[in-house]
This record gives C-alpha cells, structure tokens and sequence, in this order.
C-alpha cells in the first residue's frame, strides 16, 4: 500500500523509499514507493509530472492500493528524493478545485453531478436531472463563481470513516481523491464556455484564464 502524502500534503519535495523497481515488457519501469506525493491520473485529474531521484517521471497511475511511478530508467531499492513539478501541480489543482464550484453550483438548483473532466483546455462537468430541477444557466454559474473566489473560501478536509472529504469555507464536503486549492482566490478567473444537453444530460464547459 502507497501513503498518499498528498491527501493532506501541499508539498512538492521529499524523500521516500523504493519498494520494488519492476522492468515493463514494453519498456521502462514501474517503481512503487511507500509514500508518494505524486498525484496519479483518475478522479478527472492528470496525472502529477515531476522527477524521482533526478530520473523523470512519465506517468503516475493508482493499480489496487498502490501508486505507481513509470520512469525510462531503474531506480535501487534505497531511499529517493521526490520532486513533484510545482507548475504542473497548481495548474491540474485549479482546473479540479474550478469543477468542484461548478458540480456544488449544479446541486443547489437540483442537477446531480455524475461525471467531472478536469484535464486543462478540456473542463466539462455532466448533470442528471435530479426530482426537482430548476434553470441552470451560463449567467447564474458566472455570477457565483466570481461571488464565490471573490470571497477566498479557504479549504476544508475532513477524515470521515477513514475516508479524506474536501471542500470550501462552510459548503459541503466530498469524497475526493484529488488536489485542490488552499483558498478560492487561488482559481483566477473562471470562464462557462458552454451549456448543452445531450440525451438528457447537462454537460457544463469551463475554462480558466
């Protein structure tokens, strides 16, 4: 099992320990640490870039209960430096913290969020139409979002039965396993780009400045 450092971690430099070094048939390795503070790809949200032991890290994906690093060349079973890329890391952070307003804005007018997109330059948010669904239009989601940074909302997380939930200031939490920012101002300016429905369905676009 990988320690998730950055559940709970802001950090982008350390040290962890190299569990098992493993060659890919179609080359390159897997390494498995006992802590990371890379990110992996899922929940929405790219993968963390950034190096292990000054050796690049190309890709980061969860397998199980474990978090593995794919890099080109070995590393020993030995302690590691890490080094996660720090402007990577805040871009990915704010394009997911931006679709956490948005999918929250989406359930206070009756709209369940089902499916979160985060990857930069591609922003979408899908609805369901919950019992109840009132109008959910570009002028009220621009109108809250700027009300809402605007009001620098810092970060909450909570542990609850073992399991990390997130959110802002006093709004709900949620299960997440993604990163996100310390406070709202840190998002910038957040754009809808667009509003459609499709096979009964409501996909929300953004995009951040």
């Amino acid at each position: 099992m990988t320690e998730r450092l950055y559940y709970y971690s802001d950090e982008l430099q350390g040290a962890a320990q190299v569990l098992a070094c493993t060659p890919m048939e179609e080359g390159g390795y897997a390494i498995e640490l006992d802590a990371t503070l890379f990110h992996p790809q899922g929940g929405g949200q790219p993968a963390d870039g950034g190096k292990l032991g000054g050796i690049p890290v190309l890709r980061v994906v969860q397998q199980g209960d474990k978090v593995l690093h794919f890099t080109a060349e070995p590393l020993a079973a030995e302690p590691v430096s890490v080094q996660v890329d720090g402007e990577q890391r805040r871009l990915h952070t704010r394009w997911h913290s931006a679709g956490h307003l948005i999918g929250w804005l989406g359930e206070t007018r009756g709209w369940q969020p089902v499916k979160a997109h985060h990857w930069p330059g591609e922003g979408r948010i899908t609805f369901t139409p919950g019992a109840e669904p009132q109008t959910l239009d570009q002028d009220f989601l621009q109108a809250e979002l700027a009300r809402l940074i605007a009001a620098d909302l810092p970060r909450r997380q909570v542990a609850v039965d073992g399991l990390r939930q997130v959110g802002f200031g006093e709004l709900p939490t949620y299960g997440c396993g993604g990163t996100h920012v310390p406070s709202l101002a840190e998002l910038g300016a957040v754009n809808i780009t667009a509003l459609k429905v499709k096979k009964g369905q409501l996909i929300v676009q953004y995009a951040l400045d």
